[in-house]
């Protein structure tokens, strides 16, 4: 599925990312985010880990990538280019944007496992030395489909509450399905069914 847009050929992934807001400065952009975005998602599912891994990943296919995306002037993005991108990046809309490519969803009668999880190092101590206000750990809750191994759109919680409080939109958003719910003991709370 390749059309012409505005001088690069578009393929379904690039396309899953055209409608995200694009952040960065209209100063020095170069390339399209959504091709930053699709070749990062793609070097990630390639097994990339790191912007290095990602960078030597782009070196050695960067024939067969500019074939297919076709950007214009003929030059793919830098990795530090797909760096800056992703410092301003929505998270949560682009992992909507990347269920809805994918079309990951759950499933009548699959089990949908729920937890919340802390970032390990995310929270920020002050100190003397810091430049930066300092704030509590990133916590999320993942949905997990067991049966296929997949992972939903990561919800994150409010900075001023728990997973407790952040369970109940993601019930109400998959329970109509038919799914069967998988809780930690933390989730099995009187008060929290009486929410959903």
């Amino acid at each position: 599925m390749i059309e012409t847009f505005l001088g690069m050929s578009t393929l379904a992934i690039v396309e899953a990312f055209q409608e995200l807001p694009d952040l960065r400065r209209g100063a020095g952009r170069r390339h399209d985010q959504a091709l930053c975005l699709s070749l990062f998602t793609l070097a990630v599912s390639a097994g990339c880990r790191g912007f290095l891994a990602i960078s030597d990943w782009l070196s050695s296919y960067r024939q067969e990538l500019l074939e297919l995306f076709a950007p214009s002037k003929n030059r793919l993005p830098s990795y530090s280019t797909i760096r800056r991108v992703l410092l301003n990046l929505d998270y949560e809309a682009y992992s909507l944007c990347l269920a809805k490519f994918f079309e990951i969803e759950p499933l009548a009668g699959e089990t949908i496992a729920l937890d919340g999880k802390v970032l390990r190092g995310s929270y920020l101590l002050d100190t003397p030395a810091s430049t930066t206000e300092s704030h509590r750990a990133i916590q999320l809750v993942t949905v997990y489909v067991v049966e296929r191994g997949l992972i939903l759109p990561i919800r994150p919680v409010d900075k001023k509450s728990n997973e407790i409080a952040a369970l109940p939109p993601v019930l109400k958003a998959v329970a109509h399905r038919g799914v069967v719910f998988a809780f930690d003991a933390l989730n099995t709370q009187k008060n929290l069914s009486a929410n959903c």
